[in-house]
């Protein structure tokens, strides 16, 4: 479970997280819309505790990341596509992540079996696709075993049956009973396959409620989330 209580951050003077308060159960899969600068990606690491936030603290599984003795097995994180090294393997790169999260690497196999990437394990990082280079991130999310996930943007460069593969690997690992919490612009897949919808809005929580409830009332979710980030527009 991921609980977020009141977290704010201010980073050069400015607010970029405003009070937030959220939380995601075991086995939900909640999807982190808003605008460009909105505070999706502040909020995700922040969660993870790559950003100290003002006030307010955020629980992992009960707890507080920084007491946890592991903290890589209590949450899988993929925040970009680019942040491996170009000379290493996929293999490579996944074998020292586990070892600097303090666990063996005899999972790597099987997370690089379960995101496609088997067959070009032993290439270089360079040479990999977008689409590759997200596959090998979800990875390293994994890796951990973790009950909670977070992604930012994780579609992104996937081609159509890598979107499709996802689709069901999200739902999966949800369906297993993890906290899945993933910020996305691609509002076709979070119809698809979301639970619950969290809005963020210059640094607030504007909406935060199931799937069915957010649109309802709408044609679709589009029309709920610009009617949530622009009400005068939408009512006008």
């Amino acid at each position: 479970m991921i609980e977020i209580d009141g977290l704010t951050v201010t980073l050069g003077g400015r607010p970029v997280l405003d009070g937030v308060t959220a939380s995601v159960a075991g086995g939900e899969l909640v999807y982190l819309l808003g605008r460009n600068g909105a505070g999706k990606t502040t909020l995700l690491r922040s969660v993870c505790g790559m950003v100290r936030p003002s006030s307010g603290h955020v629980r992992v599984n009960g707890r507080d990341l920084a007491s946890a003795v592991s903290p890589f097995t209590e949450i899988g994180v993929h925040l970009a596509a680019d942040g491996v090294h170009p000379g290493h393997t996929a293999r490579r790169h996944l074998r020292w992540l586990a070892r600097a999260g303090g666990t063996d690497d005899g999972r790597v196999d099987d997370v690089l079996e379960l995101v496609g990437l088997s067959d070009v394990a032993d290439r270089r990082f360079a040479d990999y696709s977008l689409g590759m280079r997200q596959r090998l991130g979800i990875a390293g999310a994994l890796l951990g075993d973790a009950p909670a996930l977070i992604l930012d943007e994780p579609v992104n460069g996937l081609d159509i049956d890598g979107i499709r593969w996802l689709r069901g690997l999200l739902r999966d690992l949800a369906d297993e009973g993890r906290s899945l919490l993933i910020a996305s612009h691609l509002l076709d897949e979070v119809a698809r396959t979301g639970d619950r919808v969290m809005v963020m809005d210059a640094g607030r929580l504007a909406a935060d409620a199931p799937m069915t409830d957010f649109v309802g009332g709408h044609a679709d979710l589009e029309d709920a989330y610009l009617a949530t980030v622009h009400p005068v527009e939408a009512t006008a």
